[in-house]
């Protein structure tokens, strides 16, 4: 059998995927000016992308639930998109799609209590991304580090107030920082996002980001996503990601890894169904209680959904 024909008989909660309807809300890296972003080129994907797009794309395979990934929403109204992703897992026909919500708020910004308490007041909520790699996206106009932003430093216990998760998206670069941010914090989940960006393809980049996954993963309240594989390898095979899938999963172990697609950003580089293939086949030699939590289950306590 093949990987594809697998598919059916594996329970699969994508846990890291975006939606984003142009004509009723603003997301300004897809109506204004393209912008240099992690993921490289990106004019494919400035138009709708709305639930019936991710369902089509997902037909071939047992998807259950989701956990939809904040989009960079205008950042000064960023609980418009929850409302909005709140009102599609409410309607009849979404299947309670998306089932989790990882919403937007800035942790430096002194009304950052107030945005969160309104996040909350969306059933489906459940964490927050603030992108921290940001500051080092574009070497022309590096971001000053919110690492080192007290007002941030102050807020983050926050999300420990209100019971979020962190989706902590980083750089290995950035990995010690981060390390101690969890460490600093361990009531709060962390969820380390895009298999640790390993971006950086050549020995030292390789060897940098084991030593960080590495680091991060000593600390019990962090676990991992195995996703986002198109932004780093635009003509990926099941070989290119075999050293990063496997590497990920032997450092964090199955029960902290999950895995998610990163759609429709990582449709630019490859079908749904491929990816999650992908997925299936690289993970052939696991139980199959190991597949079902790195599939499904891992998300869905994670993201208690």
């Amino acid at each position: 059998m093949t990987a594809v024909s697998h598919l059916q008989d594996l329970r699969i909660v994508d846990a890291h995927h975006h939606l984003w309807n142009l004509d009723e809300n603003r997301y300004p890296w897809l109506t204004d000016r393209i912008t240099t972003r992690v993921c490289g080129e990106y004019s494919a994907i400035r138009k709708n992308y709305l639930l019936e797009d991710f369902f089509r794309d997902a037909a071939e395979v047992n998807l259950v639930k989701s956990v939809h990934v904040q989009a960079e929403h205008d950042h000064s109204d960023p609980v418009r998109e929850t409302r909005w992703l709140q009102a599609i897992a409410d309607r009849p026909d979404s299947r309670g799609f998306p089932h989790g919500i990882v919403a937007y708020a800035d942790l430096s910004s002194p009304g950052a209590a107030e945005v969160l308490e309104r996040h909350c007041e969306c059933a489906n909520v459940r964490g927050i991304r603030q992108m921290l790699h940001e500051a080092m996206v574009d070497p022309e106009r590096p971001a000053p580090s919110l690492f080192e932003n007290a007002a941030w430093r102050r807020n983050f216990p926050l999300l420990e107030t209100f019971g979020l998760s962190f989706d902590l998206q980083v750089y290995h670069q950035q990995m010690e920082d981060a390390r101690a941010l969890v460490l600093e914090h361990p009531k709060i989940q962390f969820v380390l996002t895009h298999t640790g960006q390993p971006a950086q393809r050549d020995e030292e980049g390789i060897a940098g980001w084991r030593r960080g996954m590495r680091r991060l993963a000593e600390l019990p309240n962090i676990c991992v996503k195995i996703s986002g594989a198109g932004m780093f390898d635009r003509e990926w095979t099941v070989e290119s990601l075999r050293p990063f899938v496997l590497g990920t999963i032997e450092i964090f172990s199955p029960g902290r890894c999950i895995f998610a697609s990163n759609f429709p950003v990582d449709g630019m580089m490859s079908g749904y169904t491929r990816l999650w293939a992908a997925y299936a086949d690289l993970t052939a030699g696991f139980t199959a209680n190991e597949r079902e939590r790195m599939f499904a289950g891992n998300a869905e306590r994670v993201y208690r959904i």
